[in-house]
């Protein structure tokens, strides 16, 4: 028997990544599933995988950023479980052009807002609506180390929807504690998948954040996962409106970079950064002058094949 046997627990953004190792973890302890995202054909495999685990699965294909598919996801699961003990926050997206908060377009700004924190509070009070019925649950918000400050790495609208979360965790938590319904956060560094592995890889951007880790090293699949479970599971049944940090020490560190984050270099024209700013450590390593044009075929043209 599991910790989770007998629960039934909805995870958003299910389809890969994290949201499919939230899914093998839960699922090994026992748990059944309510996996959403908006591909169908992800989910399915998802599901596939955490059926042959044990799992009964349903899955339900819908936008995090629309009302009605939030609302119809939260009532299938409920109609075909009975009931919702879990909820991760899990559905995210973010930039990769690197943009400076001056150059910042309100159309990215508002796209990123609607999925990282509109999106998130209208899972967690639909669920939690269905939780404070009951007088039980326990939430688990997906918030990141760059809703906790500054970074050379993050962008503007991140920085907002997940500080925003961070935030809502804190207040949800405490308004809830009393009726039974816990809510809490995880704030991963970067985190390794299959999924980002080739690019963090083949840009070398591995290397950077490892240079800004004290553990020298990037997060693995696994290392993000276990605190999750533990946050939702009865272990942690005196914590509530908490955020756990999950970052090698990077928000404890205090440190700023080293070498000037290369997405600096990507965007000319309009959307250039407007002054100087470091220079830096010189010279600059290898791996670093291979990033200089960017991203191909989002900063410059694929090279032809």
């Amino acid at each position: 028997m599991g910790q989770f046997s007998g629960k039934t627990v909805l995870i958003t953004g299910a389809s890969y990544g994290l949201g499919e190792g939230f899914a093998e973890g839960f699922a090994k302890e026992g748990a059944d599933l309510v996996l959403t995202a908006r591909s169908k054909d992800l989910l399915d495999g998802v599901a596939d995988r955490m059926r042959a685990l044990g799992s009964k699965v349903t899955v339900v294909t819908g936008d995090v950023a629309v009302e009605d598919d939030v609302k119809r996801v939260v009532s299938t699961g409920i109609a075909e479980h009975g009931k919702i003990d879990v909820l991760v926050n899990n559905a995210g997206v973010s930039d990769l052009r690197g943009l400076s908060a001056e150059t910042f377009d309100t159309a990215t700004w508002n796209w990123i807002l609607s999925i990282d924190l509109t999106g998130a509070f209208m899972y967690l009070r639909e669920v939690g609506h269905h939780m404070l019925t009951r007088g039980s649950g326990s939430i688990v918000n997906i918030c990141s180390i760059m809703g906790s400050g500054a970074s050379e790495m993050n962008i503007i609208a991140y920085a907002a929807a997940k500080g925003g979360l961070r935030n809502v965790t804190a207040q949800v938590g405490c308004e809830w504690a009393d009726r039974g319904v816990r809510v809490n956060s995880v704030s991963p560094g970067f985190i390794m998948t299959e999924m980002v592995r080739p690019a963090l890889e083949g840009l070398g951007m591995d290397k950077w954040i490892a240079g800004r880790t004290p553990m020298r090293r990037i997060g693995e699949l696994h290392e993000i996962v276990g605190p999750v479970m533990f946050l939702a599971s009865d272990a942690a049944g005196y914590i509530t409106g908490h955020d756990l940090l999950v970052d090698g020490g990077t928000n404890a560190s205090n440190g700023y970079y080293q070498i000037p984050p290369i997405h600096h270099e990507w965007n000319k024209g309009d959307a250039e950064k407007v002054g100087q700013g470091y220079p830096g450590i010189q010279p600059r390593p290898d791996w670093y002058q291979a990033l200089a044009a960017g991203i191909p075929g989002l900063h410059y043209p694929m090279p032809e094949a």
